[in-house]
């Protein structure tokens, strides 16, 4: 018996890459699993309905239990309704893990509203959409027995929301959005015994492996591999287990064999203060010596290399 023996996960985006593995590592683990995806191309394009069922057939090969959920994450109806297949098909659910996302890079001179609408709403509205529905019904259990229920939110952001790459407003915004929606829910979920974690794999998916990252996340000739998608999963599924109860509101870097933990931005930087109301003259004596010893920052944050 796996660690998750009995208990009920939801997996946004689960046909292919990190996604899959997630319902495979959960289902391993004795997890029942409904896997969500629509079934589009890395930019969000088509759709393909078959493509959540070869999962679940996968699952279903190796003795696990799944169903498939091919809604769109971001839309209230199909979000609710993923999580009704969950209840209607076992009764429960334990365990969100949003990986649904697309890219549609471009510089702010290139990049069009639909490209910007799009990614951010795949992206933070298809990270809400299923959390505001799990998190209501983990709410509702907790009031109705009376104590703290069996829950975990995982959400899949990106180093983006950091560095900031200048290819990629919308994917960095939209993954920052994610990193403070979740920090949100892990504060939240305490009174119910629900944790919300964050994870940003470096992993080889469909998504790093074309445009500017694919040099990054190509596969080595030999050696380790590094980026495989493989090295990353196993995380998610261990902040869903019962030995991560502890865990919670916490933003993750994993890659190869390492795992890091990313600190909070700190408000306690260089401070400046004058005796009366601030104006133009006062700003500059105050803020310029200390910034003539600085250079523009380039990465976004400034954060050195995790």
């Amino acid at each position: 018996m796996g660690c998750l023996e009995g208990k009920v996960a939801v997996v946004t985006g689960a046909a292919h890459g990190l996604g899959r593995l997630h319902a495979l590592g959960l289902a391993a683990e004795g997890a029942r699993v409904v896997v969500n995806d629509l079934g589009v191309a890395a930019d969000g394009s088509g759709r393909d309905d078959s493509a959540a069922q070869a999962v679940v057939d996968e699952i279903r090969s190796a003795g696990g239990e799944a169903t498939a959920s091919c809604g769109d994450v971001a839309d209230f109806a199909d979000a609710e309704k993923m999580i009704g297949t969950a209840l209607d098909t076992w009764g429960d659910l334990h365990i969100l893990v949003n990986n649904a996302g697309f890219t549609r890079d471009g510089t702010i001179f290139n990049l069009t509203e639909e490209a910007f609408d799009s990614v951010m709403r795949v992206h933070v509205k298809g990270h809400f959409a299923p959390s505001k529905f799990a998190m209501t019904y983990w709410r509702g259990k907790s009031k109705k027995e009376g104590g703290p229920v069996y829950g975990r939110l995982l959400s899949t952001a990106s180093e983006s929301f950091m560095f900031a790459p200048p290819g990629q407003p919308n994917y960095s915004a939209a993954k920052a959005g994610i990193v403070s929606l979740t920090m949100g829910l892990a504060q939240l979920g305490q009174r119910y015994g629900v944790t919300a974690n964050v994870v940003l794999p470096r992993a080889r998916t469909r998504m790093t492996s074309s445009g500017p990252t694919a040099a990054i996340f190509q596969k080595p000739e030999e050696g380790f591999d590094h980026f495989a998608p493989e090295n990353s999963s196993p995380l998610f599924v261990y902040l869903c287990t019962p030995q991560a109860g502890r865990i919670s509101g916490h933003v993750f870097v994993v890659w190869g064999q390492q795992v890091k933990l990313v600190e909070r931005p700190n408000p306690n930087g260089a401070s400046f203060q004058t005796d009366t109301a601030w104006n133009l003259e006062t700003l500059h004596a105050e803020l310029g010596p200390h910034f003539e010893k600085l250079e523009p920052v380039v990465d976004g944050y400034s954060v050195p290399a995790l």
